[in-house]
This record gives C-alpha cells, sequence and structure tokens, in this order.
C-alpha cells in the first residue's frame, strides 16, 4: 500500500509517497510560493488557496510518477506550519489571508494578554508557556482590535493543516498536537484554556474546533477529490499536525533519549516525553506531540537565513563556504556572532538585531566571520538543548534535519557544540515523511504511530558525527557569554 504524506511550509508544499512495503519514498514532488509582498514590516501572511493549489498540483505529480500504483493510496496525511490563524466565515470560507507563524506584529497583544492575567509566569500556569508573537492566540486578538469587520464574521478558526484537512474531508477539527502551539490550550489536560479564550473574546469558544486525539483520523477523503485524482473510494486522511509534530515522527523522534535538531530557515530543536514538561521560565514550548505525548520544543529564528547571507557577503558556493571555515579553528578566536538578523523567538527579540563582538584585525576575515555565523546560530540551539536538560531530557543522540544538516562541517560543530553523537537520516523529508507515516498508522492500526516510525526511519549511518576530542574550545561558556551579551544590550535597548 501507498501513503501521501504533505509537508505545507512557509516557502513550499512537498508530497511523497511511502510505500508501506519497501519502507522507502518512491516519488516526491514540490511547488515553491512566496508570502504576500507589501506589507509592513513584520506582518507576514499568505493566502490559504496558495496551500491548497499547491497540495493539489503537487499530488498530482506525485501520481503522475506512480501510474497504475496510484491505485494503492490508501491514506494522506498534513504536516502544516504551526501557529498560523486561518479564519473562516459561517459557510466555511476564508475571510482573509493567514497571519503566519514568523509573523511578528502582535508583540502588542502578547502584553495584553500577559499583564491582564499578572505577567508571563501567570500565562505559563494556564497554558504550559509564555504568549509569543509567533503563536496563535495573539493573532486572534490582532485581527479583533485591528480588523472589526474581519472578526464579527469570524465564525471558526483554523491552523494550516487543519485547512487543508477540511479542504480534503470537509470536517472541521484540531488535534492535541497543533492545537497545543495556539497558546489557547492547557498542554497538561489538553483542553482549551477557557479564561484565555474568553479574554480574547467571550464567544470564541464556541469558534474553537475541540481538540482531538492525533490518533483519530481527520476524516475520509471527499468523494470529488477522489475522483479527480483517480483515486479509490476509501482513502482516510489521518490527523495530521504541525510540521514539528510530524518532523518528531519522520525522524524517529518517538521515544525517550532521541532529540531533533532542524537546521532549517529558522531552527527548531525538540524531544519526545511521555508527561509534560513545563518550562518556568517560558523558553521551552511545552507542546503536545502529534502521537499523544509531548513535545518540548525551542524555536529560533535565524538558522540557515544567518549563514546564507554570510555566504552571500561574500560570493561564495557552499563548498567555497564550508573550505573557508575549516580554516578557523573552533571559537572563531573568540569572535562571537548574535544571530537576530529578523528578529528572535528564544530569546523572545521580536525586533532583535544581529552583532558580532569581538572583532580585531585577526578576526575581521570573511573566514571568521562566515565560521562565527555558523557557530553563533548553532549556540543558539544549545541554549535551548541546556534548558531542556534542566527541564529532565537527556539526550543520547542528535537527529539533524533541515539544508544545514547537508554539511559536513556543520554537522561536526553541532556535535562538538552539543556535546552528543550526531546523525542525519537516510530520509530527509522528515516532515512529509511523519504525515505519511501516521497516514499510515490511522489505516493499518496493528502498530502504533512510534512503531511504525521506528521500522521506517533509518540513519544515515556515513554522516555520524562524534564529539571532537579533546575539546579544543569550550562552547558551553560561548553559549554563556551569547546569553550574556544578549540580555545587556537587549536591557540597554540596543538590540
Amino acid at each position: 500500500m501507498i501513503y501521501l504524506g504533505i509537508d505545507c511550509g512557509t516557502q513550499s508544499t512537498k508530497t511523497i509517497a511511502l510505500c508501506a512495503e519497501s519502507r522507502r519514498i518512491i516519488a516526491s514532488a514540490a511547488q515553491a510560493y512566496e508570502v504576500l509582498p507589501g506589507l509592513p514590516p513584520g506582518h507576514l501572511e499568505q493566502n490559504p488557496s496558495t496551500w491548497t493549489e499547491a497540495v493539489d498540483a503537487t499530488i498530482q505529480q506525485v501520481l503522475e510518477k506512480l501510474g497504475s500504483r496510484r491505485k494503492e493510496v490508501r491514506g494522506i496525511g498534513i504536516s502544516g506550519q504551526q501557529h498560523g490563524f486561518v479564519p473562516l466565515g459561517k459557510d466555511g470560507h476564508v475571510i482573509r489571508a493567514a497571519k503566519l507563524w514568523c509573523d511578528t506584529s502582535t508583540a502588542s497583544e502578547c502584553d495584553l494578554i500577559r499583564n491582564h492575567f499578572g505577567g508571563s509566569k501567570a500565562v505559563i500556569e494556564k497554558v504550559g508557556m509564555d504568549m509569543l508573537p509567533g503563536f496563535t492566540a495573539p493573532k486572534i486578538l490582532w485581527l479583533k482590535r485591528n480588523e472589526p469587520e474581519n472578526f464579527a464574521k469570524l465564525a471558526t478558526v483554523l491552523l494550516p493543516h487543519d485547512y487543508l484537512n477540511f479542504s480534503l474531508t470537509g470536517r472541521l477539527g484540531m488535534e492535541y498536537g497543533d492545537a497545543s502551539g495556539t497558546a489557547l490550550m492547557d498542554v497538561r489536560t489538553r483542553s482549551w484554556a477557557r479564561d484565555v479564550l474568553d479574554f480574547i473574546d467571550p464567544a470564541l469558544a464556541e469558534k474553537m474546533p475541540p481538540p482531538g486525539s492525533s490518533t483519530k483520523p481527520a476524516g475520509m477523503l471527499l468523494p470529488h477529490l477522489a475522483q479527480k485524482w483517480d483515486l479509490p473510494i476509501d482513502v482516510i486522511v489521518s490527523s495530521g499536525g504541525g510540521d514539528n509534530m510530524m518532523g518528531a515522527i519522520g525522524t524517529g523522534n518517538t521515544a525517550p533519549g532521541r532529540v531533533t535538531a532542524s537546521l532549517g530557515t529558522s531552527g527548531t530543536i525538540y524531544a519526545y516525553s511521555d508527561k509534560p514538561v513545563i518550562d518556568p521560565g517560558g523558553e521551552v514550548a511545552g507542546f503536545c506531540d502529534s502521537t499523544d505525548g509531548w513535545l518540548p520544543l525551542v524555536c529560533t529564528m535565524n538558522v540557515t537565513v544567518a549563514t546564507e547571507a554570510a555566504r552571500h557577503l561574500f560570493g561564495w558556493t557552499h563548498a567555497q563556504l564550508e573550505d573557508a571555515i575549516r580554516t578557523v579553528p573552533p571559537g572563531a578566536d573568540s569572535l562571537l556572532f548574535l544571530p537576530y538578523l529578523q528578529g528572535e523567538r528564544t530569546p523572545n527579540l521580536p525586533r532583535g538585531t544581529g552583532v558580532f563582538h569581538g572583532l580585531t584585525t585577526r578576526t575581521m576575515t570573511p573566514a571568521h566571520m562566515a565560521r562565527a555565523t555558523m557557530e553563533g546560530v548553532t549556540l543558539g540551539l544549545l541554549y535551548g538543548l541546556h534548558r531542556m536538560r534542566t527541564l529532565g531530557i537527556a539526550p543520547t543522540e542528535i537527529r539533524l534535519t533541515g539544508g544545514g544538516s547537508k554539511s559536513a562541517i556543520w554537522r561536526q560543530i553541532c556535535a562538538d557544540v552539543f556535546g552528543c553523537r550526531v546523525v542525519t537520516l537516510v530520509e530527509s523529508e522528515g516532515a512529509a515523511l511523519g504525515a505519511a507515516i501516521q497516514a499510515l498508522a490511522a489505516a493499518e492500526t496493528s502498530k502504533t504511530i512510534a512503531d511504525w516510525s521506528n521500522d521506517i526511519v533509518q540513519v544515515n549511518e556515513s554522516d555520524t558525527k562524534v564529539p571532537t576530542a579533546p575539546v579544543e574550545f569550550d562552547y558551553f561558556a560561548a553559549m554563556e557569554k551569547q546569553v550574556s551579551l544578549t540580555s545587556a544590550l537587549s536591557e540597554r535597548g540596543f538590540l
């Protein structure tokens, strides 16, 4: 049997076909797109029709590659960018463009919510995480405050992957994993935090689909879509989930000890937990996962966006970037980079900027600045991993995904910075693969999602890196210095 996994992100949508018998991806397709142009700084939006068109196009391309085997398709799973706000009217139409996870225009709304409940600690007590601009809750309040005519039309709040499920099945719903990223749910009990909903609007609770188990299907593929795509009439659509939740499944991160680190435009580092993990400081998001467990996670907004900026600055190819970095010792001769080129989520600096600290006649070279950039973004992820360790997460292996994981020098830097074995995976499309695995588990219930994930996800042993011995540089001290500089500059309003 064949299962389609769809990863709908900010920059593109990818669809893959997973063969359950061979445990391999046998076809794939992708379609790129942009965010809406001309918006004010901090506003990042897309029309949901962009996603549905890309889903349709990539599914058709994959099915074309499958040929007659398209009749073997039994399930579809959706991975979607987290936190986006898709507002629907009473007839199910989209009221306005979706505000995306990377939209930072809602800082004022976060302050309003925090202040009403008595500060960050009180909010964390209610929902399990702090109120940050990327989350869905402040986006809803933003709509109410800035576009009251559109808010008056609001009948249903959906997240991006929920909207795609709705387009495929005609059914409205939310599963625990992605719903936990709204900052409207008490992640301990997996139920809506009614007083937070009521503060945003007394009628908001009735506009939120009831959250449900991530192991329960979203529904069946609509008959007209099955006919259009020449698929069987009994194709199941699994609950799907946020891209990080699906990435966890697609990287085998479904049991304690394994940690996934994504080196993409933004960065994430997350782990599986069988109980809620609540950070009193609010830096680790205590999400639920999409297997009915929990997924403590830290997100940073500047990873390959920073390394690519350095590469373009010096006019290098990727190979030239790596070669230059190899000429500089670990620690870049004490040149340290604060990588907040497009604001930051951890630490919470929505209007943050980048800083090089330690420039001298020796370190003001392209190679030093390139190494400091790569190390700086990795130190940001180390801070998140350190916070998770203090909360009881004990990593034995880091599984790298994202474009940055293709770099051998970056993999070694990760092993040295994290102080842990680092591996990559045979299949690089973690979120799409996770969505396909979840669809497989929804259709073939003899095994759990975790069991199917362990069966299918394979480590690429040839890419494995372990920490350099003896340790050439104290990266933990560098991380502490990065945190200290960030704190000092931000307190003075210089970031």
